[in-house]
């Protein structure tokens, strides 16, 4: 099955409760929602997940996609670490927000790293056609050229580990600010 079918799949599932992911906020509330999004890549611009849990971008990805697909690629295996990423983009391990701010610092798109809550408000409101960030005030992930970067395993076995890793998973945009940085 490919990448739009295992996302099509993916879109399928029921996402389970906050408090059985990984990331967001220790002893936060639980919620359930049966809505998944992903943000939409320009036609032909899937990036792939491979089977190392790597990404590959697609050809015609802008170098700053490039960079952030990369970025993931290299943190890929760091556990996952409450705080991890906040002081400085390099760390032992990263949070949720730690890993996106890493992405997105990788792509020239942020300065330094912000926690989920300040997320919401990084670059403008809405869906990019190639990097989309999803955040509220305890979690947060990103979607890059059509493949979720995340540090939670909503909708799929942990058995990637947790941290920050590629998904081949959809999940639910409900309840998350939707930003992108325009252009991208």
């Amino acid at each position: 099955m490919g990448l739009a079918g295992l996302l099509f799949a993916g879109s399928l599932v029921i996402a389970t409760p906050a408090a059985a992911q990984t990331g967001g906020v220790p002893g936060g509330t639980t919620s359930t929602t049966t809505t998944t999004t992903t943000t939409p890549a320009p036609s032909g611009s899937t990036a792939v997940l491979n089977p190392d849990g790597s990404a590959t971008a697609p050809a015609n990805a802008p170098r700053q996609v490039r960079k952030a697909i990369n970025a993931g690629n290299r943190i890929r295996f760091k556990p996952y670490l409450w705080g991890g990423g906040h002081r400085s983009f390099k760390s032992s391990g990263y949070d949720c927000s730690g890993a996106v701010s890493y992405l997105l610092h990788a792509a020239g798109m942020l300065k330094r790293p912000l926690a989920s809550g300040p997320l919401m408000k990084w670059g403008a409101p809405g869906v990019g056609s190639w990097i989309t960030v999803y955040a509220n005030s305890g979690h947060t992930y990103v979607v890059v050229a059509g493949l979720r970067y995340d540090t939670s395993a909503v909708g799929e076995s942990l058995n990637q580990g947790s941290g920050p890793r590629w998904r081949a998973t959809a999940r639910s945009s409900v309840g998350y600010a939707a930003r992108y940085k325009p252009g991208f």
